[in-house]
């Protein structure tokens, strides 16, 4: 994983975003599936971050406190998901459309995986996603 400081050239924000590695930023970018948060323009551009090397200070450090408190959060977002939404696992996409294209919309909402492939062909279609982080049941 590695973190960016983007900048939007549309209105200045700066803010981070998480990504598997550099290429997959590249990728999302060239989709056009990166979005400024403030104005929901597409001209983001990536800036230099310095390094965060983990060391005997870093647990004591404030940044690995907003971590833990972060990855906590984020479980506690997983654990509503997965009481609240029906796991599709990879029939994500054809079960999404399934819903958006049936008159009946009384299904309950779904999770689970997709390619950016088929991400960006459901947003061409209309229909709406979300792409959260996920973080596995074991610990790294």
């Amino acid at each position: 994983m590695i973190k960016y400081l983007l900048n939007c050239k549309n209105c200045s924000l700066e803010f981070e975003s998480w990504f598997a590695s550099s290429k997959e930023f590249d990728k999302l970018k060239k989709l056009k599936l990166l979005s400024c948060q403030q104005c929901n323009s597409q001209k983001i551009e990536k800036s230099l971050m310095k390094p965060n090397l983990a060391n005997s200070t870093f647990k004591q450090d404030k940044a690995y406190k907003n971590y833990k408190n972060v990855k906590k959060k984020l479980r506690e977002y997983q654990k509503f998901v997965k009481e609240n939404f029906e796991y599709v696992g990879e029939n994500f996409a054809y079960e999404a459309r399934s819903i958006h294209y049936s008159k009946k919309k009384n299904k309950k909402n779904i999770f689970g995986k997709a390619s950016i492939e088929d991400v960006k062909e459901l947003k061409e279609e209309g229909i709406e996603t979300s792409t959260i982080p996920w973080i596995e049941d074991k610990e790294n």
